[in-house]
């Protein structure tokens, strides 16, 4: 199926990683969302468990091995065209993950990645929704380290 007028939404999974007080971006290569930053993800394949979804994504976008933990959000990202077609709809589960293993390195579907800074977010133009989770993350993150 087309990501582009599909038929139906798709179901995609991000990957929020927050490595040694500092989370993890990507510069999208395609569409959509094409040259801005997001967090790490892309969509689940047929038979595919969600957290094997986001572990193979953020490994495939950013060479890191991560163990995908608890859902931070789940939300619709519906985008219309000027004529009010929906041009993309995807159903989102983000997950905390937290590293394991792998360098980092930009991959497959993203042209650069970085870790930023909790006081750094505001700096990339990311998305309200994307800027949410990754502060989500960052409070689960403090919240298991002080447990």
């Amino acid at each position: 199926m087309s990501r582009e007028y599909p038929e139906r939404p798709l179901l995609g999974v991000g990957g929020v990683i927050i490595h040694e007080g500092r989370a993890l971006i990507v510069r999208r290569a395609s569409e959509p969302l094409k040259g801005e930053w997001s967090i790490p993800g892309g969509l689940v394949e047929l038979g595919e468990k969600l957290v094997d979804a986001v572990q193979r994504e953020v490994q495939e976008e950013t060479g890191l091995i991560v163990e995908a933990g608890e859902v931070l959000e789940l939300f619709d990202s519906i985008w219309r065209d000027k004529d009010g077609r929906c041009q993309y709809h995807y159903v989102l589960v983000d997950y905390l993950c937290r590293v394991t293993g792998g360098e980092l390195q930009a991959a497959t579907d993203v042209s650069d990645a970085r870790w930023i800074a909790a006081d750094e977010i505001e700096n990339f133009g990311l998305r309200a929704p994307t800027i949410g989770v990754i502060r989500k993350g960052f409070e689960r993150e403090k919240a298991h380290r002080s447990a």
